[in-house]
């Protein structure tokens, strides 16, 4: 497995981090013993970065990883490393109330997870979104004095803007920005990504598929569960989704000419932005695993650079990519 490190205060990780979001919410309904073979294939793999949130199916996909690592032959289970997110609130029926980014919520969410997760530390921890009513020196300080306890290794960040970055960073070293990613996603390449790098942080690029969309996969007449996120995200709507789905296939062309899948171009250019960016990748099977993974064999040189740039230029997608509501919460897009 090639690996990259995570920013220079991170540790070395694999250089494709496996997302596990997907197992158990946000994507309509999914496969328990699937999810826990595919952690365990990722593993076996040389995979070392499990990405989860503490509001993921709210606490169960911490359960969950907790449970695949358990099960997983203990020189795989001393090499994985868990990220996790909090931070995000939520009532009974899984609405979504705003984020807290307080000390002492801060010190609460990780007592949780912690014992969600069956571990003595989390390797890196991060508020999912920048809570408006907090400082952001009082939130990464928070972690801060969770690190010098040792519940936890690493503080990261999650679509944080440029100078939130960089108040963050003035403030404890900040090992990686977890933020959206991709070929119709490329929003940080202005601000963002050009601070992270003249700070030394990294970054782990999430929705590298945006959410399967541009992973080769997704038709038009595809029928989505009422708990499905993509059911209103604004990339999956109407005209959105036709536009975006034909961007798809003039990728796909490029992809064939290559000899590789849509997934694994789309991944492969995002690996390609910089040694300092890792892609999470949304697996929730082993078959889609196999396929991200092979990503990591896939070279562009200047010409393939270039053909994935005209099929798919920036700016090119239809929609935003959360609906209203929660692009309001976005730190980055302000």
């Amino acid at each position: 497995m090639i690996t990259r490190p995570l920013g220079t205060t991170g540790p070395q990780v694999s250089a494709l981090g496996l997302g596990c979001m997907g197992m158990s919410a946000l994507y309509g309904g999914a496969d328990r013993g699937e999810a826990v073979a595919t952690i365990h294939a990722a593993l076996e793999a040389g995979v070392t970065l499990l990405d989860t949130g503490d509001f993921y199916g709210m606490g169960h996909n911490e359960m969950l990883i907790g449970e695949a690592l358990r099960s997983a032959p203990a020189a795989r289970r001393e090499q994985a490393l868990v990220s996790v997110k909090f931070g995000a609130l939520r009532d009974p029926q899984g609405a979504w109330s705003g984020y807290d980014g307080r000390p002492a919520a801060v010190h609460n969410f990780a007592a949780y997870s912690l014992q969600r997760l069956g571990a003595d530390h989390i390797d890196v921890y991060r508020i999912a979104r920048v809570d408006p009513d907090v400082p952001i020196e009082e939130t990464v300080g928070a972690i801060a004095e969770l690190v010098e306890k040792g519940y936890v290794r690493h503080i990261g960040l999650s679509e944080a803007g440029a100078q939130t970055v960089r108040r963050a960073a003035a403030t404890a070293p900040i090992s990686d920005l977890q933020i959206e990613y991709s070929l119709i996603s490329r929003g940080i390449e202005d601000e963002i990504l050009p601070t992270t790098r003249e700070l030394g942080i990294g970054i782990t690029a999430y929705g590298v598929l945006s959410r399967g969309l541009i992973s080769g996969h997704f038709t038009r007449d595809r029928q989505l569960a009422a708990n499905d996120f993509r059911a209103f995200s604004p990339r999956f709507q109407g005209e959105n989704l036709q536009h975006n789905l034909n961007l798809v296939e003039a990728l796909r062309k490029t992809a064939e000419q290559k000899g590789v899948s849509v997934a694994q171009i789309a991944i492969a250019w995002v690996l390609s932005r910089g040694e300092d960016i890792v892609p999470l990748v949304g697996a929730r099977t082993r078959e889609r695993l196999s396929e991200a993974l092979g990503a990591l064999d896939v070279t562009l040189d200047a010409a393939d650079l270039a053909a994935i740039e005209d099929a798919v230029p920036a700016g090119a997608a239809a929609g935003e990519r959360y609906p209203s509501a929660q692009m309001a919460h976005l730190d980055s897009e302000r």
